[in-house]
């Protein structure tokens, strides 16, 4: 990881944007040398299936999951 000043990046802003892109290098951007940004290469999130398709049909509900719940937790 990178790490690299304001005042620096300015100046070669679309040569790292470049850098992030083609090798998916993350760099850490600082201010009087403490990180303020994180510029890193976009990724698509996890769709919920691919997150939770492998638990399909393997959990039970034992109870209605829209009723309230305040006699539990007391009104607030």
């Amino acid at each position: 990881m990178k790490s690299i000043s304001k005042s620096k990046l300015k100046s070669k802003l679309l040569e790292f944007l470049r850098l992030v892109e083609s090798e998916g290098e993350e760099i850490i951007v600082t201010d009087r040398g403490k990180p303020v940004v994180k510029i890193s290469k976009y990724g698509d999130s996890p769709s919920t299936e691919d997150l939770f398709g492998q638990m399909r049909g393997k959990i039970k509900y034992f109870e209605d999951l829209t009723t309230p719940t305040t006699e539990e937790w007391g009104e607030l």
